[in-house]
């Protein structure tokens, strides 16, 4: 099983000027997205920003509820009994010397034994299983931060197709 430790920081109440970046609402998104970037580079994933109450006294004897927006942050807590050593290149299994009494023949030298692999953290792996990463950190890894733009892709290029159309019948 899979453990990870939580870190909460308030969210950035004002913007960061930066070169390019000129309004209010650019600022606060460029400040949003330091802070996010500084974290990824500690090794911590982002969850979700939360809006939560905060009861702080106001004047002698009262007291005011205040929200305080927090940005929650998680990375995984490497544990020794369960985690196997993920491995960057698996290596190849070992063949055995031969010996007197085993003959090679070219059918056993081509034949391979399957390799076994698990997901990195697997408690339930088997003994000797090579380590490797899931789905959700090859993702994370191939991440470059770029907002899909899938339901466009292409537009660019029948664009240009159909204004060489167009080009081609006003010459004709």
């Amino acid at each position: 099983m899979q453990h990870y430790e939580y870190k909460v920081v308030p969210a950035p109440a004002k913007g960061t000027k930066a070169k390019g970046v000129k309004t209010p609402q650019d600022r606060f998104a460029n400040s949003v997205e330091l802070l996010l970037n500084e974290m990824a580079a500690q090794g911590w994933e982002y969850q979700r920003a939360e809006l939560l109450p905060s009861e702080e006294r106001a004047g002698l004897t009262g007291s005011a509820t205040n929200w305080r927006n927090v940005l929650i942050f998680r990375r995984a807590v490497p544990d020794a009994a369960t985690t196997a050593p993920v491995a960057e290149h698996p290596a190849t299994p070992e063949v055995p010397a031969p010996t007197p009494e085993f003959r090679h023949t070219p059918s056993a030298n081509t034949r391979k034994e399957p390799e076994i692999s698990a997901i990195a953290g697997d408690p339930e792996a088997p003994t000797g299983a090579v380590a490797k990463p899931g789905e959700g950190a090859r993702k994370m890894i191939a991440d470059d931060g770029v907002e899909e733009l899938s339901p466009v892709s292409g537009l660019t290029t029948a664009l240009k197709a159909r204004a060489g159309l167009k080009k081609d019948q006003t010459e004709s």
